[in-house]
């Protein structure tokens, strides 16, 4: 008897502009695709964290009627769960190197705004591109949600595919020796299976 698959899956294959495509052209599109193509795979188990699941029905408004069929919703065993110390380490490590460089984000734009006196940039230019700059410092490549945490903890637990199209997801799942599949990947594998 072969062992079914199991993906836990993240908001982003569904809603990230780079991979919901690959399913759909919206969100809701993306997510209805999604069911319709794991409704008659029996091989592929399927796994949202509730924390999750609340995420998803932000971006898709109503789900599909027939999602927590295919889809199945599950906290992770958030107490019972063991995550390395050495991880939280250099948790802690990356996140205070992040907080410097916000810092230095921030002082470049205010260095910016006072050299800025003659009006060519106005402070809402300015303002708002402190704020994407600061955003990619400190939120890029990093776990930075419940939400996150939870799909990793779900993966692990459940010694699960996750997927996702998160940078910051996959490199702290990958140190947990969790594999992950990106949009494209995930439908390759459904479409190769039984």
């Amino acid at each position: 008897m072969k062992n079914n698959t199991k993906v836990v899956l993240d908001t982003s294959i569904f809603v990230n502009p780079d991979s919901r495509f690959i399913f759909g052209n919206t969100p809701r599109k993306a997510l209805e695709k999604f069911t319709e193509t794991i409704k008659e795979k029996n091989n592929i188990e399927c796994y949202i964290p509730p924390s999750v699941y609340h995420e998803l029905i932000k971006f898709t408004k109503e789900l599909p009627y027939h999602l927590d069929i295919l889809i199945k919703k599950k906290p992770p065993a958030s107490y019972q769960s063991s995550i390395p110390a050495l991880l939280f380490y250099e948790f802690i490590e990356e996140t205070r190197a992040r907080v410097n460089k916000g810092l230095r984000v921030t002082e470049k734009y205010i260095r910016r705004g006072l050299k800025e006196t003659d009006s060519r940039e106005t402070a809402q230019n300015i303002i708002q591109s402190a704020r994407q700059e600061y955003r990619i410092a400190l939120r890029e490549g990093i776990l930075d949600s419940k939400e996150d945490f939870d799909l990793i903890l779900l993966a692990k637990e459940l010694q699960a595919c996750l997927s996702t199209s998160d940078k910051g997801l996959i490199k702290w799942a990958q140190k947990l020796g969790i594999s992950c599949l990106c949009a494209e990947e995930l439908k390759e594998l459904i479409k190769n299976s039984s």
